[in-house]
């Protein structure tokens, strides 16, 4: 780890540790990949103005995030199949996450399940919910999460309808895989992946095997493929809303309609998010949509970042243009594919110091200091 400079460094060392498929899985987006690609490119584009001759001598990442103390203006997004990145990735994630002082947030399409992750870390953790049409099933995951005491819900509400990502079909990323000459060779050479994924507590989905009464990966898939609703709604969020009795985050919010509604859902936060460039491409990106959100709705909610952030300058572009806090995916899950718990803190220790830098180099010494004035023009082309 001594070597690894940002970001970059993990996502190539994760590409050389983890089969094709998997890393693929996290790395690429749907179809043509134009929000994804568009996500990296808006960022970049925001540039910074540089003060000078500030005393930045003491200056502080500290904020809150959901009225909790955090150690920096950062939380781990919630990523499916975390656990075949790293055996008991999500374990590993998240107690890279308490440590750094950070939340951490399991997804319903975990390897380790609910209860996996709670024996294993001593301080309460976020959980993500997928609405299935099996409504029991839904109110069941509730109901294990607040038995866990996880802290916050985050909702993911732009997902009724699955977009392709064509490496997953060229990978044969299917649960069970499809082998081939190929994936065997490609599994063959990584053989520290292939002892530390079956050491793990499981290698399917953990949540869904010990609702279902079945660890049977093939049974399993074939359950998840019908269970996606495209007819959720609104209405679906209030009944969330009546079962819930903590903290509620919506994420997948990028229009301003759509905020508004949020809002009157009694939601506590919004996450500005387009699924990481996995949904719907052609979309804009997640940062070209912020700055209106903000303005119509950020007085009235919590507003969180995801979609591009990887490194410290773009967690501070983001709260720049009026986001409280940031998710970060792809960026742990590259340390995590890269070196385990290992791997999850050194991503997370490096965003960390390009922010305080950043802040430093800006001329600010807070996180609430952070505005548009330490930006030029983000619009300029």
């Amino acid at each position: 780890m001594k070597n690894i400079t940002c970001i970059e460094d993990l996502r190539k060392l994760h590409k050389r540790r983890v089969p094709k498929a998997f890393f693929d899985y996290c790395d690429r987006g749907s179809y043509a990949e134009e929000t994804l690609r568009a996500n990296r490119s808006d960022m970049e584009r925001i540039k910074f103005r540089q003060k000078i001759l500030v005393d930045v001598s003491s200056h502080s990442l500290n904020t809150t995030i959901l009225g909790q103390p955090a150690s920096m203006p950062l939380i781990l997004a919630p990523i499916g199949l975390t656990g075949m990145q790293y055996g008991d990735g999500e374990i590993y994630a998240c107690r890279a996450a308490h440590e750094a002082g950070i939340p951490y947030t399991l997804s319903t399409m975990s390897i380790c399940s609910i209860e996996d992750v709670a024996a294993a870390v001593d301080k309460p953790f976020w959980f993500q919910l997928y609405v299935m049409r099996d409504r029991g099933f839904v109110k069941s995951l509730l109901e294990r999460a607040i038995a866990a005491k996880c802290s916050a819900l985050v909702l993911t509400v732009d997902l009724q309808v699955i977009g392709q990502r064509h490496a997953d079909i060229k990978n044969g990323m299917t649960v069970p895989p499809q082998w081939t000459v190929s994936k065997f060779f490609d599994f063959a050479t990584k053989p520290s992946w292939v002892i530390n994924v079956l050491s793990g507590k499981h290698r399917t989905f953990g949540n869904l095997a010990e609702m279902r009464g079945t660890d049977d990966i093939t049974s399993l898939s074939q359950w998840i493929s019908t269970q996606f609703d495209p007819a959720l709604s609104w209405k679906d969020v209030d009944w969330i809303r009546s079962i819930w009795p903590g903290k509620l985050v919506l994420k997948g919010i990028m229009d301003i309609g759509d905020a508004r509604e949020a809002v009157k859902t009694g939601a506590d936060a919004l996450v500005v998010s387009n699924h990481g460039g996995r949904q719907l491409d052609g979309a804009p990106s997640s940062i070209s949509v912020l700055p209106e959100i903000v303005q119509d709705a950020g007085s009235q909610i919590e507003i969180m970042f995801d979609g591009g952030i990887r490194s410290g300058q773009d967690v501070m572009r983001a709260l720049a243009l009026g986001a409280k806090s940031c998710m970060i995916g792809r960026s742990y899950i590259h340390g995590l594919g890269a070196a385990g718990q290992k791997g999850v803190a050194k991503a997370v220790d490096v965003i960390g110091k390009e922010l305080s830098t950043t802040m430093g180099l800006c001329g600010v010494h807070t996180i609430a200091d952070i505005d548009r004035r330490v930006l030029i023009d983000h619009l300029r082309n």
